[in-house]
């Protein structure tokens, strides 16, 4: 009885575990959203191969030890790898990396004071890669997916430079498999451009990578900047040979294939800890996020001899860094507004150890965050800090007194202002007088494609803001001669060249007016249909969430955004001052123009540099003769203008076989009749 109450209880635990692991999965290869650490991750995932080596009986069909990787999305063409591309076994401590070692002397039959050559390399945190060479010539990239059968995206992984289109040498088949990254820099810019447009930030650099290759819009993916190192082969044609692994990355290098300069051969597992050691202390200074290194066997002979196990191979290992966790107790909750009106939980707690750093806050992220795991005030919880990371709370150990879960206010504690639940965020609408959202208002407002009022940029708008010179976008247009004379680094010549660009401001078309207020989701494509069905701000104001949504398409999301917007008085007020200032937005004639045009309802979209024009000139110009200007290359589109060094969108129009026509013919098109 006592065995089948054991037994029973581990086909439940194996049951919760294969669910559990197959969610986390899913969050982390298709929604690129882990929602928990990847420490955590390798715990369940090590628990369950646990219990099903003892409990083989009680192994699902779905169990991820029969996987390798992620799902393979939809929306890719699917490719099956030759050879399946295999995932590393993790270890964590000086300890299971002797026994890594120990392991494979017992299964080579090698003594135990023999030592084995390892090739020891960065374990770098990105989106594994297969590319295929026939001839020397890049003809298909694919994702890992399940380790079997992989995600179609060779467009994609051609926009990246460090993918070589030819290689060096001729070899008539290889299968290069690698990591595509993106650096920590790219990946700050990334999602500082996400929080200015108000959409949801990656995780981390290697979700970023994962989300910009899998994008159905080369063109996205060639503006991220990505990198691709390699880290082995799969097939490959035999007229080379190689003893070595180290031999064979040589040979990659050869090709003009990337692979990292972070490599050395170490003689037994004693020199493999040394070289972690050595990276760890370089870790923070890399330009990439690595969570580890990777420990081979050099031999390539001795890799064939050790094969491998299940979806891991026995002859190599990946060595992590340890997340840093310590128990400590929140002593009370603190919310900070962000800069695009995001209310941010944050626990402040008893000041705490973790990796020679103390820790004193951790962010709580968001309120459905802190609902999952029931966090409140007086809980005794585990925080966790890994690298620069931001510490955060990653479960509750005991409850507190107050029990239950801490909610966020339903007003915004900057402005007082009524906060909205937008998804997962809770944020507060009041965008043009926040004191916390004011100084990225004010930006974008005078951005190039909003108001384009020159000499606005970051540095002197944070001088205005902190010196009270500025509360909101309105005060732009009453500040005085002089005002700005004792701010540093603005003389009289740049304060006069901004009075003048201030008042030029005044004279705008009212699309890009309607952009600069920075409305939630309101980009200039959706602020020039507003425009055009509802005319000015008060046919905007007035109307409902159905008609801001159904009338173009929009969607309800966007429809709220804008009718919460124009519902706040705080919002409205800052607006009749702009206009009290003398701004006076015009809304293009296009009847007048188009009357003798030949484009009336005709679609364009322009690519590449024009030796008469701006962009934004002759997209005004189409739009004034009653043009519509695209964003995305599509079937339906009836010219796509190409000047100089076309990008992307040139390269999809070919394949559409669309109308492509050159900066004269555009000319001539704009004609009058």
């Amino acid at each position: 009885m006592k065995e089948d109450s054991a037994a029973q209880s581990a086909k439940k635990r194996i049951d919760e575990l294969t669910d559990a692991v197959n969610y986390h999965n899913y969050r982390y290869y298709m929604l690129e959203d882990p929602v928990i650490s990847d420490f955590e991750f390798d715990k369940s995932v090590k628990e369950l191969a646990a219990l099903e080596a003892v409990y083989p009986q009680y192994v699902r069909v779905d169990s991820p030890s029969k996987r390798v990787g992620g799902a393979v999305s939809e929306k890719f063409g699917q490719v099956k790898h030759n050879i399946p591309m295999l995932s590393l076994d993790n270890t964590y401590s000086r300890g299971e990396v002797a026994e890594f070692d120990a392991k494979i002397k017992r299964f080579l039959g090698y003594g135990a004071a023999e030592e084995i050559e390892y090739e020891c390399e960065l374990k770098f945190d990105g989106l594994a890669i297969e590319l295929i060479y026939k001839n020397g010539i890049f003809v298909q990239g694919s994702t890992r997916g399940d380790g079997v059968t992989g995600e179609d995206v060779t467009v994609n992984l051609r926009t990246i430079n460090t993918v070589p289109l030819k290689l060096q040498k001729d070899i008539s088949y290889i299968e290069v498999r690698g990591e595509v990254l993106m650096d920590k820099e790219g990946f700050k810019r990334l999602n500082e451009e996400k929080l200015e447009e108000g959409l949801s930030l990656f995780a981390n650099p290697r979700n970023a990578a994962s989300g910009s290759i899998r994008q159905l819009d080369p063109e996205i993916t060639s503006k991220r900047n990505l990198v691709m190192f390699a880290y082995g082969v799969g097939d490959y044609s035999k007229e080379n040979s190689f003893n070595t692994q180290f031999e064979l990355m040589n040979f990659l290098k050869s090709l003009g294939i990337n692979v990292n300069k972070n490599i050395k051969v170490v003689k037994g597992i004693s020199g493999a800890v040394d070289f972690f050691d050595y990276i760890a202390k370089k870790r923070e200074s890399l330009p990439f996020e690595i969570d580890g290194i990777v420990i081979k066997v050099n031999d390539l002979k001795l890799q064939e001899r050790l094969g491998e196990i299940s979806k891991s191979p026995r002859w190599a290992t990946a060595y992590k860094f340890s997340a840093k966790q310590e128990v400590s107790d929140i002593t009370g909750i603190e919310v900070s507004v962000g800069r695009t009106g995001i209310l941010t939980p944050v626990a402040i707690l008893n000041p705490v150890n973790i990796g020679g750093v103390v820790v004193k806050r951790a962010t709580l992220h968001n309120q459905d965050e802190i609902d999952k795991k029931n966090i409140n005030i007086g809980d005794r919880v585990l925080v966790e800090r890994s690298g620069d990371v931001i510490p955060e709370v990653v479960k509750v150990m005991s409850k507190g007194e107050k029990g239950g879960a801490f909610k966020l206010p339903a007003v915004c504690p900057c402005c007082g202002s009524p906060v909205v639940i937008d998804g997962a965020a809770h944020r507060c609408m009041n965008e043009l007088s926040c004191p916390c959202q004011i100084k990225g208002a004010i930006v974008h407002f005078a951005s190039k494609r909003a108001m384009d009022i020159e000499g606005l940029g970051e540095k002197i708008v944070d001088k205005l803001v902190e010196n009270g010179l500025i509360k909101n976008v309105a005060d732009i247009y009453y500040l005085k001669r002089g005002d700005l004379r004792e701010l540093e680094g603005l003389g009289e010549k740049s304060e006069e060249n901004l009075f003048n660009s201030i008042e030029k401001s005044k004279n705008i078309s009212y699309d890009r007016f309607i952009y600069a207020l920075g409305i939630r989701h309101v980009g200039e494509h959706i602020a020039d249909l507003l425009v055009k069905y509802f005319g000015g701000i008060d046919g905007i104001k007035n109307a409902d969430v159905e008609e801001l949504s159904s009338k173009f398409g929009i969607g309800e999301e966007i429809g709220k955004s804008i009718f919460n917007f124009f519902r706040l008085n705080s919002n409205i007020a800052v607006i009749e001052r702009l206009f009290r200032a003398g701004i006076s937005p015009y809304i293009i004639n296009v009847s007048a123009s188009a009357e003798n045009s030949r484009i009336p309802g005709k679609s364009f979209i322009f690519t590449g540099g024009l030796k008469d024009f701006t962009r934004d000139e002759a997209e005004n110009i189409v739009k004034e003769m009653g043009g519509i200007i695209e964003k995305t290359v599509k079937k339906k589109l009836d010219y796509v203008v190409a000047g100089g060094e076309p990008g992307s969108k040139y390269g999809k129009a070919v394949k559409l076989k669309l109308n492509i026509i050159d900066e004269d013919e555009f000319k001539e098109l704009i004609k009058q009749k």
